[in-house]
């Protein structure tokens, strides 16, 4: 099987670890690079929980700090969903790993100027380091296969009536990506929010039995906990755990658990109202062509059997 070239850009982040867990384990995915978004958290602590989760799991990947805050605005942060550590309280050991005397973007760079073949980018965090490494260095574009993001909604905002968290702290970033050539893929709210965990199956994920499925089903519960408490949540979804970053490298591993199309979108970065909002011709008004292949359907079923699959690698 001929595993798919992967670059991380992360900002762990409970569902930045879920994320991970399947990426680096999955047979399909050869991750060369793990960078970190200051989002969640701030950059100290996702590095921190970055360089920790992956030495926890026994993964040996170069993990490379990414820039302190957005490219114009002061640095947003989801602590009260992600708890003041990043993780849900958790504890991880110190890690073995240490962080890359690389930049996240020099590290990125010299990851694809030295790959035979196209790099796919998961980005599951604002996209300052994505965007930052497109403006630097255009000469990479051909070397990207596609950057699947988590970010953006097509109806209805969770931070703002109208904005997606990743893209709301640094909406200049994301326009340049989405504007950049390069195939993205978006796995905004309108997917993410059908990707959930239910009781069921989170009493699947403990019924692992290992220390592991133990860490990850306290964190999920935390999780949960906080969204259920957040004034941003909807009812619907009281009694569930959504998997938002999962998406995005779940779309790289097995494309055919999602349903999309292809549309134009650009990225709101000067309205009053809707600043961060990514605003998608779906109803094909524009005439412009489409840049942006959009996720709004998923077998939720077939989603979870390949997260809980995880555990048995």
């Amino acid at each position: 099987m001929n595993r798919i070239p992967t670059i991380i850009d992360c900002d762990p982040g409970i569902d930045d670890v879920m994320m991970l867990l399947l990426a680096l384990r999955h047979e399909k995915t050869d991750v060369k690079l793990i960078t970190t978004s200051a989002g969640n958290q701030t950059q100290d602590k996702v590095v921190s929980n970055a360089l920790r989760f992956v030495s926890y799991i026994n993964e040996k990947v170069e993990i490379a700090r990414g820039l302190e805050k957005p490219f114009l605005r002061d640095l947003v942060i989801a602590d009260h969903i992600h708890g003041e550590s990043g993780i849900g309280g958790v504890e991880l050991p110190e890690p073995s790993l240490e962080e890359s005397d690389r930049t996240a973007i020099e590290a990125m760079l010299a990851t694809l100027k030295e790959t035979t073949e196209p790099v796919t980018i998961i980005a599951t965090g604002p996209l300052t380091n994505v965007g930052a490494l497109l403006l630097a260095h255009p000469e990479v574009k051909p070397k990207i296969k596609q950057i699947s993001v988590m970010g953006g909604a097509v109806k209805g905002g969770n931070v703002t009536p109208q904005a997606e968290f990743n893209i709301y702290v640094d909406p200049e970033a994301a326009e340049l990506v989405f504007n950049s050539g390069v195939p993205v893929v978006m796995s905004g709210l309108d997917v993410t929010h059908k990707a959930y965990l239910d009781d069921q199956d989170l009493a699947r994920l403990k019924g692992k039995g290992t220390e592991l499925a133990e860490m990850l089903h306290h964190m999920l519960q935390f999780y949960k906990d906080a969204q259920g408490a957040s004034p941003f949540h909807e009812s619907y979804y009281e009694e569930v755990v959504r998997l938002h970053d999962l998406c995005a490298a779940a779309y790289v591993i097995d494309p055919s658990l999602f349903q999309g199309d292809d549309f134009y979108a650009k990225v709101e970065c000067e309205g009053r109202h809707t600043s961060g909002a990514t605003v998608v011709d779906h109803m094909r008004q524009t005439g412009m062509d489409p840049n942006i292949h959009v996720l709004y359907g998923v077998d939720r079923e077939r989603f979870v059997d390949l997260f809980l699959s995880s555990f048995d690698r």
